[in-house]
């Protein structure tokens, strides 16, 4: 198990557009797709982006079962999703409390398309197609976003809506994303 550690907001390689994989089913996939898997899990974490534990490339993974983090989440099955693409199906938009693992102990209230259809690959470079909506559709988005250089402080509308975990929910124990 390789637990790898998580680039915070600041390091510039999260602010890159990650390079798309040009090459399946190869050792160097399947070992970053491991040790993203394994920080993942060890953090408790919905899921992670490649460019997170310091690798352009433009791989996600993130799955939601029983997990103390989201009690409430509907479960989200484990996708391992390479080169993603996503179309958002109409426009409407849903706000929605996120936090990053990348931007640890803060919170914020983000907006996000309520439904989208995304497609992209598994590792073995089958392609993967799905449409969905709630929570899968944010983890999908925040997710992708961080493949675009994009982390989600920057989709905040109002920053009265971000802030640090203990102030924004008292007594409440949060871990980040």
């Amino acid at each position: 198990m390789t637990v790898r550690t998580v680039l915070k907001m600041g390091d510039p390689l999260l602010l890159q557009v990650a390079r798309p994989v040009e090459r399946f089913d190869t050792d160097e996939l399947h070992c970053l797709l491991a040790d993203m898997r394994d920080t993942m899990h060890a953090l408790s974490g919905a899921g992670l982006a490649a460019p997170q534990i310091g690798v352009s490339l433009r791989v996600v993974i993130f799955g939601v079962g029983a997990n103390p983090r989201y009690p409430q989440a509907e479960e989200i099955p484990y996708t391992v999703l390479i080169n993603p693409h996503l179309e958002p199906i109409g426009a409407d938009m849903e706000d929605g409390w996120e936090g990053c693992l990348s931007v640890p102990g803060m919170r914020g209230l983000v907006p996000r398309f309520a439904h989208i259809h995304y497609r992209g690959f598994d590792p073995l470079g089958v392609p993967i197609e799905r449409t969905v909506s709630g929570f899968h559709a944010r983890v999908v988005q925040h997710e992708t976003d961080h493949l675009n250089g994009i982390l989600y402080p920057t989709r905040i509308r109002d920053l009265r809506n971000f802030g640090f975990n203990e102030a924004l929910f008292p007594g409440q124990v949060l871990l980040d994303e």
